[in-house]
């Protein structure tokens, strides 16, 4: 009976993370063909399929408790990071959102606040395998490298978005504009700074309070998957779609769209790719090694 009751519950549990998968994917595939669906309902299941992934996923690795507090540190560094850049200039630089984001928390809209647990929950699992030793504890050195790898992750993810979604879609502005493709240099630090601070504090929780082991089936090839799909959407924007052949930032600089989408695809494929690769490679070997 416990054995059905278990099989039961992976069962649900896979079919849950499938579900969320392809609802992802169809968003994705929106973004460029949305038809009847309009852009604020594409950008919330973009950003809604990936909470609830990060969310369940998490609870598997570290229990509900450890979910809602990475949920929590997430919203409450990033909310406040975000708000204090864009009153100061640090540590992002000058940007502002536009009504394209949705309702604002002051002055940050609700969605991109959330956005931050689900990408950065993703990020943060693949920087497990990467690394190396998954179900090793975090402590020693881990409490330090597992934040360092997870931050390039994530920022390899802004990298290949963030002139797609400002200067393409208009979902923010960098006053100033900047040299890549309208996004400034300081955008790249800040995040890298914002994520590391998100996971350095997850780590130090997960030092003082121990997650319990990890199952067998911990469900990593989804988390794998989830980033994967992430580049892949971004290789559909070279299908061409109904934007001027070329956009202006704030500051006036004139960027071909062209280019734009297609080194968002260069990035997904070199950067965001090589992540999937290696880690895909580390967990194939780490699963031999339990076998």
């Amino acid at each position: 009976m416990i054995n059905h009751a278990m099989s039961q519950r992976s069962f649900a549990t896979r079919f849950c993370f499938a579900f969320l998968l392809v609802i992802y994917a169809c968003a994705r595939i929106f973004e460029i063909a949305p038809g009847p669906v309009s852009r604020p309902v594409v950008i919330a299941l973009n950003i809604l399929t990936a909470l609830g992934f990060a969310l369940i996923h998490a609870a598997i690795h570290y229990g509900w408790r450890g979910s809602v507090i990475f949920a929590a540190i997430c919203l409450v560094v990033g909310n406040l990071l975000e708000n204090l850049s864009i009153a100061t200039g640090f540590p992002f630089g000058h940007y502002y959102f536009t009504e394209l984001m949705g309702p604002k928390l002051f002055q940050v809209p609700v969605l991109l606040g959330l956005a931050y647990i689900g990408m950065a929950y993703v990020s943060w699992t693949l920087a497990r395998l990467v690394v190396g030793r998954p179900y090793a504890a975090i402590a020693g050195a881990r409490i330090f490298t597992l934040p360092l790898v997870a931050g390039f992750i994530m920022v390899a993810w802004d990298l290949a978005q963030d002139p797609v979604w400002a200067t393409l879609v208009h979902g923010w502005a960098w006053r100033d504009g900047g040299p890549w493709f309208g996004v400034p240099v300081s955008n790249y630090l800040g995040w890298f700074l914002t994520v590391f601070i998100i996971y350095l504090l997850f780590a130090l929780y997960l030092r003082q309070c121990p997650a319990a082991p990890v199952p067998v089936d911990s469900h990593w090839h989804a988390a794998l998957l989830f980033y994967a799909l992430c580049a892949a959407g971004n290789l559909l924007q070279v299908i061409p779609v109904q934007v001027p052949a070329v956009v202006a930032d704030p500051s006036g600089t004139r960027w071909r769209a062209s280019d734009i989408v297609a080194s968002s695809a260069l990035v997904s494929i070199f950067v965001m790719g090589a992540f999937v690769v290696i880690a895909a490679v580390r967990l194939h070997d780490d699963t031999l090694k339990i076998e």
